[in-house]
Formats: C-alpha cells, sequence, structure tokens
C-alpha cells in the first residue's frame, strides 16, 4: 500500500477538517506516492526517532504533536527541525502528525480516556460549531431514491449512531427549457409543471462538494436544482474533552485508579480526598481552557494535563482537579492510531517508538 492510503485511512476517522484554527495537523515532510514498508508511531518527532525510524525499517514516521506547528523560514543543520526533516528526507520517510483533529473527532483521545477508565455515558464536553450542512435537493419522485442513496454513498445523512437520515417532502415544481437547453422531461419554449420531492440530509461541511458531484452524478436533470445551507447546530459528535459517569467513588480512590491506568508518577490535585466522585470530565494534553464546561456539565472532577497554579486556586470548592501529565494523557494517541491502520492494512509493520520519551522528569 502508499503512504497517501494509510493517511487516509486516519483522516476517514479524524478528518484534518476537525482540527483546532491554531494546529498544523497532516503531512510535515516527506512523497506519500511511496510504498510503506513500516510504521513507527510516537507522541514526539525527534531526531532520535527518525534514527529509530530507519533502524526498524520504517519509513513513515506518525506523530501526535506536529514538527512543525509554527513556521519556518530555512531548513538546516543549525537547528534541531531543520536536521529532523533533512534527515527524514535523505532517508525517504515521511512525517505525519494526527494532533488536535485526533482529540476532536469521536472515539478520539479523550474518548478513549474515558473508556480506559471506564466512564459510561460518554458525551462531548465542548461541541464543535460551523462544522455541519445542510444540503437540499429537488429531484423527480421517481428518482428521489436513487438521489438519496448517491448521497448517502458519500456519508450524507450521517448523525451519531444513525445513517441513512433524510427529510423528504412532496411539491410541485416549474421549469422552461430554452432554447440550447436538454431537458430530461419538458418541452423547449413550453413550461412544465410536475411532482417532485425536496430531499434533505446533514454533511459535515468538508464532504459538501463531494456530495454535490454524487448527488449531480445520480441526478436525471441537466441543471439539479440544490441548495447548501451552513448550520449553526453544535456538533454533539466531535468536539473538545469529554464528561462522563461512573459508579461513585471517593477522590482518593479515584486519583489511584488514575495514576495506575496512566501509568504518571504523580499527580498534582485537588478537593478532598474523601469527597465522592460520579461525574468526570476530561481532556487530553493540554485542557485548562475546559474548566468552565465541565463546571458547567456539573462534573465532580476535570481531569487533564498542564493546570495552572491559578486553575487550581479559581476552582476551590466548586470542581475538585487532577492534573495527570500532558505526555501521559496522549499516550493513547499512539493505540488509536494502530488500531485504525492494523484493522485496515493487515501485515504491515507498526512500531510504537521506544525513544519516545517523556521529556519532563519526576523526582
Amino acid at each position: 500500500m502508499r503512504i497517501r492510503d494509510i493517511l487516509n485511512a486516519i483522516e476517514e476517522f479524524a478528518p484534518r477538517a476537525l482540527q483546532e484554527s491554531y494546529d498544523n495537523t497532516g503531512l510535515q515532510a516527506g512523497d506519500t506516492a511511496n510504498d510503506c514498508k513500516g510504521v513507527l508511531l510516537t507522541l514526539d518527532v525527534t531526531e532520535r526517532t527518525v534514527d529509530e525510524a530507519a533502524e526498524r525499517n520504517c519509513n513513515l514516521i506518525i506523530s501526535h504533536h506536529p514538527l512543525l506547528f509554527k513556521g519556518i523560514k530555512s531548513i538546516t543543520p543549525a537547528t534541531e527541525t531543520g536536521r529532523i526533516i533533512m534527515k527524514a528526507l535523505a532517508n525517504g520517510t515521511a512525517i505525519y502528525a494526527a494532533h488536535t483533529n485526533l482529540d476532536n473527532a469521536k472515539g478520539g483521545v479523550s474518548f478513549r480516556m474515558a473508556e480506559m477508565l471506564g466512564l459510561k455515558n460518554i458525551q462531548v464536553l465542548s461541541p464543535q460549531r460551523g462544522t455541519l450542512t445542510k444540503l437540499v435537493v429537488f429531484a423527480p419522485a421517481d428518482y428521489a431514491q436513487a438521489v438519496s442513496d448517491a448521497l448517502f454513498s458519500i456519508g450524507a445523512g450521517n448523525i451519531g449512531d444513525y445513517d441513512s437520515c433524510s427529510y423528504t417532502m412532496d411539491g410541485r415544481c416549474t421549469f422552461r427549457p430554452k432554447e440550447n437547453a436538454k431537458p430530461f422531461i419538458g418541452e423547449k419554449g413550453k413550461t412544465h409543471h410536475g411532482d417532485e420531492q425536496r430531499i434533505e440530509v446533514i454533511i459535515p461541511s468538508w464532504k459538501a462538494d463531494d456530495a454535490i458531484k454524487a448527488m449531480t452524478a445520480a441526478h436525471p436533470y441537466e441543471e439539479p436544482a440544490y441548495d447548501v445551507i451552513p448550520l449553526a447546530n453544535a456538533d454533539m459528535h466531535n468536539g473538545s474533552g469529554v464528561v462522563g459517569d461512573i459508579t461513585p467513588t471517593t477522590l482518593s480512590d479515584f486519583l489511584k485508579r488514575l495514576k495506575s491506568v496512566f501509568g504518571t508518577k504523580s499527580i498534582r490535585y485537588s478537593g478532598q480526598p474523601s469527597g465522592t466522585i460520579k461525574r468526570i470530565a476530561m481532556c487530553g494534553g493540554s485542557g485548562a481552557f475546559l474548566i468552565g464546561e465541565a463546571l458547567a456539565a456539573n462534573a465532580d472532577l476535570y481531569v487533564s494535563g498542564d493546570l495552572k497554579y491559578h486553575d487550581f486556586t479559581a476552582c476551590r470548592g466548586t470542581i475538585a482537579l487532577a492534573d495527570i501529565g500532558h505526555y501521559e494523557s496522549e499516550q493513547c494517541a499512539k493505540k488509536i492510531i494502530q488500531e485504525i491502520i492494523s484493522e485496515q492494512f493487515t501485515g504491515l509493520p507498526i512500531y510504537f517508538s521506544e525513544t519516545d520519551i517523556n521529556p519532563i522528569n519526576y523526582i
């Protein structure tokens, strides 16, 4: 298989359109047309990571954190980033990052964290907005099902755990073919009146163009009538962080579970150790920006990384906080990507990097 095939599989699960505006998800360096020999998964890309990939005969490195997060003006041996890129290209190794798109995707990093802890009734904590579009098309009644099926085949009409979702309504159409028209029905120069159906489907905004192409290919008319309507609806299945429920336990006992599950050497926390915990919000990586949403979701505890002193003081007496570490919270990202690839490309060597080491030490 080609490298591009593997990246397409990842982006089917976590489309790049889900990334935050500040992010740089996607191909960082390399040629996706090359055949893939093996994949090395890591949280961060370092010079040691590139060497390890070469030693393992892997020509694709997939990281969670982008190597090229901010713009660079030169690629030289004077910087670590420059050395990494030069070495990777010399080795024929491509580098790809799945960052906030993997964070925001349904089943992504925060979802996986919640599943690892046994949370139930998991929901997105801060749903994305502006990512949904309604496509409305008008078709002859006899062709409405074919047009609908074409839209469903491209991913339109998927709402959570339901697919083939649409709304149809009968109506009457009028049109008059002009001299150069090639009408499917009706006659040139004469106004036609006929029965049509209005078909409405919801689709992710980044798939709208593909849906229009599929619809026009299935539609019998030379000039199909359709509307593309951006929606302000919250996407309840993609977004930042999650919230869920557990069997009531004490904060002290749950912190012990956190420490064991995520393999962290220490946890910074606030709250009464004997306090009852039954609803938990969490976000992988740096998640202080979601503390307000955790409060609004009536969470007893918020779990994330990179929390500051003032985050703890501001939440005193309102919600317990637990900082398990940025690195520790995102280790599951590698497992998610490994599962995506192995399910579709059996036999392809996939390795977890042994040089991917937490840059933060504990004493």
